[in-house]
C-alpha cells in the first residue's frame, strides 16, 4: 500500500477479516485514527500498519488495553522504549501461555486416563454380560 494511498472503511474491513463493530470500537477506545471527510472513514498506511500490530497482539492474548498502552509509547518515547517495553511483556505472555499449556497437558492426560478407565469398565462390562 503506498503511503499516500488511503483505504475505506469497507476495504479495511474486509483487509482484516473484522466486522465493522470491531473496527469501529478500536477507533472509539483510540486504536486507530482514520481520516475521517463527512460520515467517510479513511485509513492510511500508519492505520493499517497499527491494525496489523492489534491483531497479532490479540492473537498472542494481550489485552486491548496492553495493546493500546504499548502503541502510546512510541510517540511518548519513541522506538527503543517501545522495544524494551515488548520484550517485558512478550516475556510475562510466554510465561503465561507455558503454565496455560502445563495446564492442557495435565487435563488432556486425565482426560486420557478417564477414557481408558471407562473403557475397560466398558469391555468388563461386556465380558460379563456374555459370560452370564
Amino acid at each position: 500500500m503506498p503511503d499516500d494511498e488511503n483505504i475505506t472503511f469497507k476495504e479495511m474491513c474486509a483487509l482484516f477479516d473484522v466486522t465493522p463493530r470491531t473496527l469501529r470500537y478500536y477507533e472509539y477506545i483510540e486504536l486507530l485514527s482514520p481520516r475521517k471527510e463527512g460520515r467517510s472513514r479513511f485509513y492510511g498506511a500508519r492505520e493499517v500498519a497499527r491494525m496489523k500490530l492489534i491483531l497479532r497482539g490479540r492473537r498472542f492474548g494481550f489485552s486491548l488495553e496492553e495493546i493500546r498502552q504499548w502503541l502510546l509509547i512510541y510517540g511518548e518515547k519513541g522506538t527503543q522504549e517501545q522495544y524494551r517495553v515488548w520484550i517485558g511483556m512478550a516475556n510475562r505472555q510466554l510465561d503465561q501461555l507455558q503454565k496455560q499449556r502445563e495446564e492442557l497437558d495435565t487435563s488432556m492426560q486425565d482426560l486420557r486416563e478417564l477414557r481408558d478407565e471407562t473403557l475397560r469398565l466398558l469391555d468388563q462390562m461386556a465380558g460379563d454380560a456374555s459370560a452370564g
